[in-house]
């Protein structure tokens, strides 16, 4: 059963620091549901510190992260129910927020938030009534020659940054936050940038070949991700990145759907799958030719 001491945590390891009682409590007794066992210490000068044993700290490392998110879930609270204990959670408490940020930001480094913020940014100028503008200022070359490349370079990338609607920039965002966030805390953010420029420089020209200036979206760079850490964890597991099979079958899946035209929305089909092939390519010439040197 969870308990709440100063004592016996030697055989445990500290898995996360709270400020808040209430909230640590609710996670101990969580875990404690989940057959993890869990202590939860107190103290003025390090407040409570929830301990847990050392094989079990990544499995409550994923369960903390999911927690902190929304930790009003109905399973929280019937947790704590079914080992007799209630907690209570103040809606106001600016813990769960300071969290949940310290917790966002962990995940990702310099280049994966400023990508991040950018793309908000825009999106949010353009929901304020500057969307034309501003996609006159990313859109890809109406006409590609090098007298315009030469003239206005970052047009190459421009429409990567610019989304056409909520639900557009919320996936691919978070999947750049997730992903991104990985390569980058695990080979460094030069890999991260060349990803990014790389990817969204292939993907853009391939789509404006294929049907014109028309387009935008993080989604080319995202597949590139998705294909650099499935074939990075393939061709390099002992480096801890990778992603799951049913993840990439999804993804996968999800591409095909575009190519038969089956999706609700208009997808730019070839933006994904040259994304894909660039990322799968990068994580192959990383790991054969860099040798994984990269930091």
């Amino acid at each position: 059963m969870t308990t709440e001491s100063a004592n016996n945590t030697d055989a445990l390891q500290p898995l996360v620091h709270l400020k808040d009682r209430n909230i640590a409590l609710l996670f101990s007794n969580y875990l404690h549901s989940l057959g993890i066992q869990s202590q939860l210490k107190s103290s003025q000068d390090e407040g409570h510190v929830i301990y847990c044993p050392e094989d079990k700290l990544a499995q409550a490392k994923v369960e903390f992260d999911v927690f902190i998110a929304n930790p009003y879930a109905d399973k929280y609270q019937k947790a704590a129910w079914d080992i007799g204990e209630t907690v209570s959670l103040n809606t106001d408490d600016y813990t769960l927020v300071k969290s949940f940020k310290e917790s966002f930001l962990a995940h990702a480094g310099i280049v994966t938030l400023v990508t991040f913020t950018l793309c908000w940014i825009v999106f949010i100028g353009s929901e304020l009534g500057w969307s034309r503008d501003i996609f006159n200022a990313l859109q890809f070359y109406p006409q590609l020659s090098m007298d315009a490349f030469l003239a206005e370079p970052l047009r190459l990338i421009g429409p990567a940054f610019f989304h056409f609607s909520l639900l557009h920039i919320v996936f691919n965002t978070m999947w750049w936050w997730q992903l991104g966030g990985s390569i980058e805390q695990s080979l460094g953010k030069t890999t991260l940038i060349n990803l990014l420029l790389i990817s969204a420089i292939v993907s853009n020209l391939g789509q404006y070949l294929v049907s014109g200036a028309n387009f935008g979206g993080l989604s080319g760079v995202v597949y590139a991700l998705v294909g650099f850490v499935w074939w990075f964890g393939y061709l390099a597991p002992e480096r801890g990145l990778s992603l799951a099979k049913p993840i990439v079958a999804f993804l996968l899946f999800w591409l095909v759907l575009g190519f038969v035209d089956l999706l609700p929305v208009n997808v730019a089909n070839t933006a994904h799958l040259l994304g894909l092939l660039s990322g799968c390519f990068l994580a192959l010439f990383t790991v054969k030719v860099i040798g994984v040197k990269t930091k």
